[in-house]
């Protein structure tokens, strides 16, 4: 894989070879596991193999069937058939229409083995894959995060440059964000102006805006709230969304005013953490032990009691997927693989501090696609 530089905001479009590439990629990862095939509903995993994004009619089953050996093939409702064949996939699969008033599962029950195994998305919904057991009462199904959990967990060069482009937007956000005025205005005032500076670097959809000011940033997943920040705040700041098909995720740290001795001290503990567990990363590793080094280095401090969550999580389509930086995963590293280094720390009823990049790994290493300065900035 190549170095990621000079990260562009506009990446050329998938070609209907890379997603023939990724069917054949996939049918390959079922056989070696001793599937019969994957079964791909409309969310991300669809949008990866396929380049469909249905409109969200759940009652009417919508499924990509990548069969081990053979060609795949979608099962469509009849009203959507022409959206299907839009795709720029849609010569790499096989269309099979049902119309209402039919029975909508005896097409895809016969595209499978009647005792096959199948892993199936996790986005999948439950009365469709039930409908399926009833079909085929001796078929297994398995949920794909669980039996192919690195199935998109390694991103190809087109990827990686969509995930550099968007971290550079949310770089660029947080850049802008530091010339708001913080004190005497609500966390949510300031949520909005992430929201609103996402789009304008080139966000097509904003996810969440952390914004936990004093006690709140003891909260890891505090949603913004009314709370006036004030003067001597450590507020934490945690921000992403989805820009040209992939995520954004970064968080800084910053102080309204000067900081206390133990406030800096705090957060010169999670700077040191986030930056051994970066030096961590290497191919071959297991992923466990990036959250160790981290960890061990907060510990160390005298805070590992208030270290509360994995230090990282896989980044793709979607803003959380495999692989996850926490203790018991064995999965080595792999070039590719990209994830956020984001240890914290959190005193109940009193402050938070947490720093996040998103990172790639490469065979020389970690590479960061998030490069804003990690210090501990001052903000009005």
């Amino acid at each position: 894989m190549k170095e990621v530089t000079n990260p562009v905001s506009a990446s050329p479009a998938i070609t209907p070879a890379q997603f023939v590439e990724r069917m054949e990629r996939g049918a390959a990862s079922a056989a070696a596991a001793g599937l019969d095939g994957l079964l791909i509903a409309p969310g991300p995993d669809l949008a990866y193999f396929a380049d469909y994004l249905p409109i969200a009619t759940t009652e009417r089953i919508t499924l990509l069937v990548i069969p081990a050996v053979g060609e795949p093939t979608m099962v469509v409702p009849l009203l959507e058939h022409d959206s299907a064949t839009a795709t720029r996939a849609a010569g790499a699969f096989g269309i099979v229409d049902w119309a209402d008033g039919t029975d909508e599962y005896v097409p895809t029950a016969a595209l499978l083995e009647r005792s096959g195994r199948y892993a199936i998305s996790d986005a999948a919904w439950a009365m469709h894959l039930l409908a399926l057991q009833q079909k085929l009462p001796e078929a297994r199904f398995e949920s794909i995060s669980r039996a192919l959990p690195m199935l998109r967990a390694v991103k190809g060069d087109d990827e990686i440059d969509r995930l550099a482009a968007a971290g550079a937007a949310a770089d660029a956000t947080f850049e802008d964000i530091l010339s708001v005025r913080f004190a005497g205005r609500r966390e949510t005032e300031v949520a909005a102006d992430l929201a609103r500076l996402l789009r304008e670097h080139g966000h097509s959809q904003v996810d969440f805006t952390v914004v936990g000011s004093g006690p709140n940033g003891a909260n890891p997943h505090h949603e913004a709230g009314e709370r006036t920040i004030e003067d001597g705040d450590m507020v934490v700041l945690d921000f992403g969304g989805i820009m040209d098909g992939y995520g954004s995720d970064t968080t800084r740290t910053v102080h309204v005013g000067d900081p206390t001795d133990e406030e800096h001290d705090v957060f010169e503990a999670v700077k040191r953490a986030q930056q051994t567990a970066f030096d961590a990363v290497a191919v071959g590793v297991a992923c466990q032990e990036v959250d160790r080094a981290a960890r061990a280095v907060i510990a160390d401090a005298g805070y590992g009691e208030f270290f509360i969550h994995r230090v990282g999580h896989g980044i793709g389509m979607t803003t959380h997927e495999p692989p996850y930086m926490v203790e018991g995963e064995e999965q080595p590293i792999l070039p590719g693989m990209c994830f956020s280094i984001e240890p914290g720390i959190y005193l109940p009823g009193r402050f938070g501090v947490r720093i996040e990049d998103i990172v790639v790994a490469t065979e020389h290493g970690a590479q960061r696609l998030n490069n804003t300065s990690r210090e501990l900035h001052i903000v009005r």
